[in-house]
């Protein structure tokens, strides 16, 4: 299987730059994969596609300003830093520009508060850095951090929270899991009201998630490790599901890579915490995954050959065609589509 049999044309049009308001009022494409067939509605329609003793798994990584912008200690050469991963109380993995100014060693300041010294740098470019400050690191990030949005958004985010879900709660992503960004707290509301569960698993969002696919063998791309977790509650709320025979539906294709990474072998969730390289692409069974609920992904990207294991290649490129064809918004700011 190539890279390339996921390309699709895409107008550059299409490419949401700033989000919708309300947030649930965008779009949503309802592709249903036993008849073929698909519906137009918008977000909050979602209600009626939503059934008692459903369970919508969602993914509670709240994203840091994780993008910050200084200069070299001595000769002021300009940087940018994008913080991938916290290592611990002052290490971070990160991705920077221009590289040939960070080599082992170099120092960089972020304003008076902050430095920044080289330890190491990957294989694939990254540095871990150690940061050197004075009181609160998160305090500091919130003065001088911006959003990191990906680069095919132009437009200044004006509202910090837009970029993370009204459910986010543990700080740790350098992007946000987009599908949840559509849901309103009266929506959520709604929801629960029909008899439909929520939980709450963890992925930091990552270079792992975002990274692009290089290579022409899609199963030679390395996927990089990002941080999970699985609660107990979690675990047993859909356990117990999954044996009667009611629906999981994951809310974005973190809460995917989350789940199938917690699955054991007899397909059962357990309490669990660590790293995941998981690569889902076609063919894949899926352990504990029924439906999904993701925004329109990227050509070639590891997120639409994730969207396209659920059914088949060439069914995904068919809707993504259809999707183009009634210019629905796509990419982080877009608009959502429900795998039934």
């Amino acid at each position: 299987m190539k890279t390339s049999d996921f390309y699709y044309d895409l107008p550059e049009e299409l490419i949401a730059q700033h989000p919708v308001e309300p947030r649930d009022s965008s779009r949503l494409l309802i592709y249903d994969r036993q008849t073929k067939s698909i519906a137009h509605k918008h977000f909050y329609d979602i209600v009626d596609y939503l059934q008692k003793g459903d369970v919508l798994v969602v993914n509670n990584t709240k994203v840091l300003p994780a993008r910050i912008y200084g200069a070299k200690e001595h000769t002021g050469g300009r940087i940018e830093f994008l913080l991938l991963k916290r290592l611990d109380l002052t290490h971070w993995e990160v991705i920077l520009k221009p590289g040939r100014i960070a080599k082992v060693g170099a120092v960089f300041c972020f304003g008076d508060k902050l430095k920044a010294r080289v330890d190491s740098i990957g294989e694939d470019g990254s540095r871990i850095v150690e940061f050197l400050y004075d009181g609160v690191f998160e305090t500091i990030l919130a003065e001088i951090g911006e959003m990191p949005l990906p680069p095919y958004i132009r437009e200044k985010l004006q509202d910090k929270t837009r970029y993370n879900t009204v459910y986010s709660k543990v700080d740790g992503s350098a992007a946000a899991p987009t599908a949840g960004l559509h849901f309103t707290k009266e929506l959520i509301e709604k929801v629960k009201a029909k008899g439909v569960e929520f939980v709450e698993v963890l992925l930091h969002v990552g270079l792992g998630t975002f990274r692009p696919v290089k290579v022409d063998d899609v199963t030679q791309h390395h996927m990089h490790s990002e941080y999970y977790a699985v609660s107990q509650h979690a675990a047993e709320v859909i356990n117990k599901a999954k044996s009667e025979g009611r629906r999981v539906i994951c809310v974005g294709t973190t809460s995917v890579r989350t789940l199938e990474s917690a699955a054991d072998e007899n397909e059962l969730l357990r309490e669990c915490s660590g790293d995941t390289e998981i690569f889902i692409y076609p063919p894949y069974k899926f352990k504990v995954v029924d439906s999904l609920i993701t925004n329109f992904h990227l050509p070639e990207s590891t997120l639409i050959m994730l969207v396209s294991s659920l059914c088949s290649r060439e069914e995904i490129l068919d809707v993504y065609k259809t999707a183009v064809e009634e210019k629905y918004r796509f990419f982080s700011f877009g608009d959502a589509m429900f795998i039934l």
